[in-house]
C-alpha cells in the first residue's frame, strides 16, 4: 500500500495509507477530536471529512470553534435541506442551484405556483423536521454518463444542463442528505443534526432567470439567513429591522430630499432639501481638495469613441456605456460617441496639454465628474445604485518614486474627511496582481511594495484580497462601518502604469528625456449620490447640524408670538443658519411631531412666556427634555454648531 505523509499545524508529521479520509485521520489523533470534527483544511482548501487523501499534504481538522468554516457548512447544508423540504412538500418541483451568499443562502426552484409567505413557514417547519432526523450525509463520485442517466430518470433537466457545463475530465460529485440527493462540490456536515435548528430563517421569494438569462425560464428564488446560534440570528434580524427604519428611500420621502420615476430609470430628481445636502457636501470636499493641493478641472460629458478605444474602455467596458450617435452635418455615417462612464481618459487629455516637467509632479487633478453607466434595472437601488452619478474623482500624476509618499498623503487626507463626516474608523483592503494583467512583474513589485509600505506608515493595517487588483495595477479599498454594523466600500486608490502609456502621457525628467508618469486613480466618497444615501442611513436621517438641509424651525405656540418668531428667524439667517418659521394655527405638539419626522435637528418653541422674557425654548431632535435659553445665547450656540468641521477654530 502506498504511503503518504500528513503534516499537522503544530509541525508534527504522520504516515498514513494513501486514500485515508480526514475523518479517519481525526480518529487517530483523539476520539474527542473525531467527535467534534466538522471538516478539514487540506493544503488550505476546505475538505470534506469523507474525501480521501492520496498525496502528502498539510492537514488541519476543523471544529465548531473554527467559525468561518462552521458557518459556511451551516449555510451550505441548509440550502440542501431547504431543497429537500420543498421537494418533500411539492414533489413535482424541479431543483437547480443553491449557493451560499452573505449571511445565508438561496436556492432556485421551477415551481408552477408562486411560493407564498405561508409556504415559507411550512418549508421552515419541514426543514426542522429533517434536521431532527439526524440523517447521515454521504457522498460519491460518479461518471458523467451515470449522473445524466440518474437525472434523466428523476426528470431534473436543470441538473443535466449543469453536468454538461462541467469539464469532460472531471468526475461528478453527488451528495445525499438522508435519501434526498443533490449535485454538489461540497464539503458538507456528516449528518443533518449538526445544523442548528433554531438559528436560521427563510426571508423572501424573488424571481430569477435560469443562468441569469432573460430568455430562459423564470424561476423562484427563496432566500434564507443562518448563523451558528439563535442569538446571532436574533441580532441579525434586529439589524434588518433597524435597517428598514433607516432605509434612505423611506427617509428621503419623509425629509423631502429626492424622488425617482420610471421616465428616468436610475436617475435622481433632487428636491431643494436633498440638493442642499449635495451642495454642502460638495463645497466641503472642494475646500478640502484645495487645501490638499488639488487643481479642479471639468471635462466633457460626451466623448468620441476614438478616445475610449485608445484608453481600452471600448473593449472592456462598452456594455456599461450609453452610446450616442450623432449625424454630423448630415454625413452618410453617423459619428459614434459615448456618455463618459469615468473621468480618467479625459484627465489625461488635460494633462497632455503643454509640456510637463518633473518639477510639475506630482500633479493632483480633481473633478466632480458627472458619469453615466448602464446598470441593469434589477440592480438599481434608490440613490445607492444609479445610472447617473457624480464622483469626487481625482488623478495624481507622479513619478514612480513618489507613489509611496502620495499614497500616504492620500490616506491621511481620506482619514480626515471620514472623521469629519462621522466615520472615525475604517478598514483597508489591499488587492494585488490578478492573473490577467498588464505590465512587468518588476513594475508590479514596485507598485505593490509602495502601496503596502505607505499604508503601514500611515498607521493602518490592511486585509489582503489576493488577485483582485485592476488589470493595470494594485489598489486599496477603504471600507466604512455604519452605526448598525454594515460595511460600505467607498474610497479607492489605484496605481496605473497602463493608461499613461496608452494615451501617450509623458514628462521631461531631470535627465532631459521623456518619461511616463504613474497615474493614481483616487476617490474618497465614491459617488455623491451613494455616499449621501450612506449618510442618511448611518445617521437615521438625523444628519450633523452643519449638514442638515433644514437646521431650525421656529414654531409659534400662540399667534401673539408670530412677530418674535420672525425676528428669531431673521437673526439666525444673518449668522448663516438655515432657519424657517412655522406660524400655522396648529397645536405645538402637532408641529413638533411633523418636523421631527422630517428630521429637523432643532425646533424652537415660542409662546407668551418666551416673548415676555426675550427667551427661546429649544427642543433638540431625539431628546425629550427642552431647555429655555436667552435670545443671544441661542443665536451664538446655533451659529457655532452650524460651522462645517473643517472651518472650526477649536
Amino acid at each position: 500500500m502506498e504511503k503518504i505523509i500528513i503534516t499537522f499545524p503544530d509541525g508534527n508529521k504522520r504516515e498514513y495509507d494513501a486514500g485515508i479520509t480526514a475523518e479517519k485521520v481525526a480518529q487517530t489523533i483523539s476520539i474527542s477530536l473525531s467527535k467534534k470534527a466538522i471538516s478539514a483544511d487540506l493544503d488550505g482548501a476546505h475538505w470534506d471529512l469523507q474525501w480521501p487523501i492520496y498525496k502528502d499534504a498539510e492537514l488541519s481538522i476543523n471544529t465548531l470553534k473554527n467559525k468561518e468554516r462552521a458557518i459556511e457548512l451551516v449555510r451550505h447544508d441548509l440550502a440542501h435541506i431547504m431543497a429537500r423540504a420543498v421537494q418533500e412538500i411539492w414533489p413535482k418541483v424541479k431543483v437547480t442551484i443553491g449557493p451560499v451568499i452573505n449571511h445565508g443562502w438561496y436556492y432556485d426552484f421551477d415551481h408552477e405556483e408562486p411560493f407564498t409567505p405561508e409556504d415559507l413557514g411550512k418549508i421552515e417547519r419541514k426543514m426542522r423536521e429533517i434536521i431532527n432526523l439526524r440523517d447521515v450525509v454521504r457522498t460519491e463520485l460518479w461518471d458523467r454518463e451515470k449522473a445524466i442517466e440518474y437525472y434523466t430518470a428523476k426528470k431534473e433537466p436543470y441538473k443535466i444542463e449543469l453536468i454538461d457545463a462541467i469539464p469532460e475530465n472531471d468526475n461528478i460529485r453527488m451528495y445525499w442528505h438522508g435519501d434526498w440527493q443533490d449535485l454538489c462540490r461540497g464539503p458538507h456536515f456528516q449528518n443533518t443534526a449538526q445544523v442548528p435548528a433554531d438559528a436560521f430563517k427563510l426571508m423572501s421569494v424573488a424571481g430569477a432567470y435560469w443562468r441569469g438569462d432573460s430568455n430562459r425560464q423564470m424561476l423562484q428564488r427563496i432566500y434564507g439567513v443562518a448563523f451558528l446560534n439563535k442569538e446571532n440570528l436574533r441580532e441579525h434580524l434586529n439589524m434588518l429591522e433597524e435597517a428598514a427604519k433607516r432605509d434612505h428611500r423611506k427617509l428621503g420621502k419623509e425629509m423631502d430630499l429626492f424622488h425617482m420615476q420610471e421616465e428616468a430609470p436610475g436617475q435622481i430628481f433632487w428636491h431643494p432639501n436633498g440638493w442642499k445636502i449635495y451642495t454642502l457636501l460638495q463645497d466641503y470636499m472642494r475646500r478640502q481638495q484645495e487645501v490638499g493641493g488639488y487643481v479642479e478641472v471639468n471635462t466633457p460629458q460626451v466623448v468620441d469613441r476614438k478616445l475610449w478605444e485608445e484608453s481600452g474602455h471600448w473593449d472592456k467596458y462598452q456594455e456599461h456605456m450609453f452610446i450616442v450617435e450623432v449625424d454630423e452635418e448630415h454625413a452618410r455615417e453617423k459619428s459614434i460617441n459615448a456618455l463618459k462612464p469615468m473621468n480618467c481618459p479625459c484627465h489625461v487629455q488635460v494633462y497632455n496639454q503643454g509640456i510637463k516637467s518633473y518639477r510639475d509632479l506630482p500633479l493632483r487633478m480633481a473633478e466632480f465628474g458627472s458619469c453615466n453607466r448602464y446598470e441593469p434595472s434589477g440592480a438599481l437601488h434608490g440613490i445607492m445604485r444609479v445610472r447617473g452619478f457624480t464622483q469626487d474623482d481625482a488623478h495624481i500624476f507622479c513619478q514612480e518614486d513618489q507613489i509611496e509618499s502620495e499614497t500616504k498623503k492620500f490616506i491621511n487626507f481620506l482619514s480626515g474627511v471620514y472623521k469629519d463626516l462621522g466615520f472615525p474608523k475604517f478598514a483597508v483592503k489591499f488587492s494585488d496582481r490578478p492573473k490577467n494583467r498588464a505590465g512587468s512583474d518588476d513594475v508590479w513589485d514596485k507598485a505593490e511594495g509602495a502601496l503596502k509600505s505607505a499604508t503601514t506608515s500611515a498607521g493602518f493595517d490592511f486585509e489582503l484580497n489576493p488577485g483582485e487588483g485592476a488589470f493595470y495595477g494594485p489598489k486599496l479599498e477603504f471600507v466604512l462601518t455604519d452605526a448598525i454594523g454594515r460595511d460600505w466600500q467607498c474610497g479607492t486608490l489605484q496605481v496605473d502604469f497602463v493608461l499613461p502609456d496608452r494615451l501617450d502621457a509623458n514628462f521631461i525628467g531631470e535627465d532631459g528625456q521623456k518619461h511616463r508618469p504613474v497615474m493614481l486613480h483616487r476617490a474618497v466618497l465614491g459617488s455623491f449620490e451613494r455616499f449621501i444615501g450612506i449618510l442618511i442611513e448611518n445617521f437615521a436621517g438625523r444628519l450633523p447640524f452643519w449638514l442638515a438641509p433644514r437646521q431650525v424651525v421656529v414654531a409659534s405656540i400662540v399667534t401673539d408670538a408670530n412677530e418674535y418668531c420672525t425676528e428669531i428667524v431673521d437673526a439666525l439667517k444673518l449668522v448663516g443658519i438655515r432657519a424657517e418659521s412655522d406660524l400655522r394655527n396648529e397645536k405645538i405638539s402637532y408641529k413638533v411631531r411633523e418636523h421631527s419626522v422630517a428630521k429637523v435637528p432643532t425646533i424652537l418653541a415660542i409662546g407668551n412666556r418666551e416673548v415676555e422674557d426675550r427667551a427661546i425654548t429649544v427642543r433638540t431632535l431625539g431628546e425629550k427634555q427642552t431647555k429655555t435659553i436667552n435670545f443671544d445665547q441661542v443665536i451664538l450656540e446655533l451659529q457655532k454648531e452650524g460651522i462645517p468641521p473643517d472651518m472650526r477654530q477649536d
